[in-house]
């Protein structure tokens, strides 16, 4: 009985020192993201900066539309608010692959793949955690900027919605975008593939325009677009209603209410994670 108990205090230790490694490992290496931003900070500038000239352009543009352009009769800088803000974690998340790939051609994930570490993965938690910081930080920026251009502020509930949606999506997107690091040759690929994607997921969606504006084959694209599911109950906690049993989104193939984009974007996050896995697990075991 005595060398049972103490094999499983032995076990216990074992694995909370495991834990306690892999804690440690996680630290460090987001704190090298970390470091490396400071160094580079135009980058974290960059990413406010974009969408907030993209807030402030369209804003203008479109501030003497009719007011039955938009649902609600509401302002078009509040419309554009949330899409923005989306944008701006898309954005963000998308660009997840970049420091990964930099690494790679490098030769520092090489070293990093044969260190004594506890477990590969907490190279990709640190990604994630990095990314996530990074991402929330600049739509918290564009949050604000939209605030003092008149375009107001979502209440505590809408505040922890907006939170919520945004880490669903950065979770699916930063997932595609370590696993285009590893998939694809070098950087300029991946830049390539971030310059592709971002601008027609971004037209693609109802970050401009609703859907009864569009065509109808772009209605059908915006109805499936995973930023769609993302800016509809952002911008209905910007409106404060927070009744997401309510239709925030009239598609071609139906109504969908704002648990339903919820549901159906971190459907489509866990997804793009479990098609990515494999990859990953290929190349870092």
């Amino acid at each position: 009985m005595t060398t049972t108990n103490s094999k499983s205090i032995s076990s216990t230790k074992n694995q909370d020192s495991k834990i306690l490694q892999f804690i440690q490992e996680v630290q460090a290496l987001t704190l090298r993201l970390f470091l490396q931003l400071l160094r580079r900070p135009s980058t974290l500038v960059a990413g406010i900066l974009q969408p907030l000239i993209w807030l402030v352009l369209f804003g203008a543009l479109f501030e003497n539309a009719p007011t039955d352009f938009l649902p609600g009769g509401i302002g078009y800088g509040r419309f554009l608010g949330a899409g923005i803000i989306v944008f701006t974690a898309f954005s963000g998340a998308l660009n997840a692959g970049l420091p990964l790939m930099f690494d790679r051609e490098f030769g520092f994930l090489n070293r990093l793949l044969v260190a004594p570490l506890q477990t590969r993965s907490s190279i990709l938690f640190s990604a994630v955690i990095y990314i996530a910081t990074i991402s929330v930080l600049q739509s918290l920026a564009i949050m604000g900027a939209a605030f003092l251009l008149g375009y107001g502020w979502p209440n505590f509930l809408g505040f922890i919605l907006v939170l919520l949606t945004l880490l669903i999506l950065i979770f699916g997107v930063t997932s595609l975008s370590l696993g285009l690091a590893f998939a694809l040759p070098g950087h300029i690929e991946l830049i390539a593939v971030i310059f592709v994607v971002n601008l027609p997921l971004l037209f693609a969606s109802t970050a401009l325009v609703p859907i009864s504006f569009m065509p109808a084959w772009l209605g059908w694209l915006a109805s499936i677009n995973p930023l769609t599911f993302a800016i509809e109950p952002i911008r209905a906690a910007y409106c404060g209603s927070l009744d997401l049993g309510s239709v925030l989104v009239h598609a071609p193939y139906g109504d969908i209410t704002g648990y339903g984009c919820l549901f159906l974007l971190t459907v489509l996050s866990i997804g793009l994670f479990f098609i990515i896995r494999p990859l990953l697990n290929r190349k870092l075991i």
